[in-house]
């Protein structure tokens, strides 16, 4: 396990999305004993006027970048190491990759689209180019999340594994997450939702077991001691409906892989996650495909 801080970047907006993906980003740094990095990326237009009308612009947007980060601070509270930065990129979602590898984040948070159900998600303009994009794990932060208590952490860490490429990586992932914030660790084989149509119902639920127990061995080799570790297979017939049966914490994380389709190191929502998006009441963090 790394002994490196930890470190997460959160995308603030001054609007409700970027006020969830910082309580998320907070209760994950607080967790973690983290560095949170809130960074706001402005337009690089903003940072090369070229006209005499637009001399003024940049000094306007900075100083009230500024104090929006001011007020993102004061809502963030002293109980999480913080640093406030302003960016300037082509695109939100590339000034927030650059900064994530300036600052070797673990993670990327940013709020989900306005317009979804509260507790649930869906795929914004920039989320959709972060995880087309990303070589960082990003975090989908709900509607809503705002409202849960930055107190309330990391409560657990759940895991949801096929047998695609990809299952390494963010198996490796949810381990790095679970040895820095110490929360337990749930792991869902989805071996039977991704097992091809008409394959016997006990052969399926067989191969779901096995895997399970296979991927929780894996897991318990390389957990910290003490950490608690359990597995689960998910059953039925439509993950939506999978997903609805299973219990959730609040401050829970569950973390996804990216599609088979994604680039190496690189994010793409894949037909399993995107509709387990719809589906979820906590934050979704999607892990990009690793080279393996």
């Amino acid at each position: 396990m790394t002994t490196d801080p930890y470190r997460v970047v959160v995308g603030y907006t001054a609007n409700e999305a970027g006020a969830d993906a910082l309580a998320l980003g907070a209760r994950i740094a607080r967790a973690a004993e983290a560095l949170l990095e809130v960074v706001m990326v402005l337009p690089n237009e903003a940072h090369n006027a070229l006209v005499p009308t637009e001399q003024g612009y940049e000094r306007l947007l900075k100083a009230q970048s500024r104090e929006w980060l001011a007020e993102a601070s004061t809502a963030i509270g002293h109980d999480v190491e913080q640093a406030l930065h302003i960016r300037y990129a082509e695109s939100f979602a590339e000034g927030l990759i650059a900064a994530a590898h300036e600052f070797d984040a673990g993670l990327i948070v940013i709020g989900a689209a306005r317009g979804g159900l509260l507790g649930r998600m869906r795929i914004g303009t920039v989320a959709n180019e972060l995880l087309h994009s990303s070589d960082v794990p990003v975090v989908l932060a709900p509607a809503g999340a705002r409202d849960e208590p930055i107190s309330t952490g990391v409560t657990r860490i759940t895991a949801a594994l096929g047998t695609r490429p990809g299952a390494t990586a963010l198996l490796d992932t949810a381990l790095e997450l679970v040895d820095a914030t110490h929360a337990p660790l749930r792991l869902l084989s989805l071996v039977s939702i991704d097992l091809p149509d008409g394959l016997d119902p006990v052969l399926a639920a067989l191969t779901g077991d096995v895997h399970a127990d296979r991927v929780l061995d894996d897991a318990r080799s390389r957990l910290p001691y003490g950490v608690e570790a359990t597995a689960q297979v998910v059953r039925g017939d439509r993950i939506e409906d999978a997903v609805g049966d299973l219990d959730w914490h609040h401050g829970e994380l569950v973390l996804v892989g990216s599609s088979r389709l994604a680039a190496p190191n690189r994010l793409f929502l894949g037909s399993t996650a995107a509709k387990m998006l719809h589906e979820l009441p906590v934050p979704m963090v999607v892990v990009p495909r690793s080279l393996t």
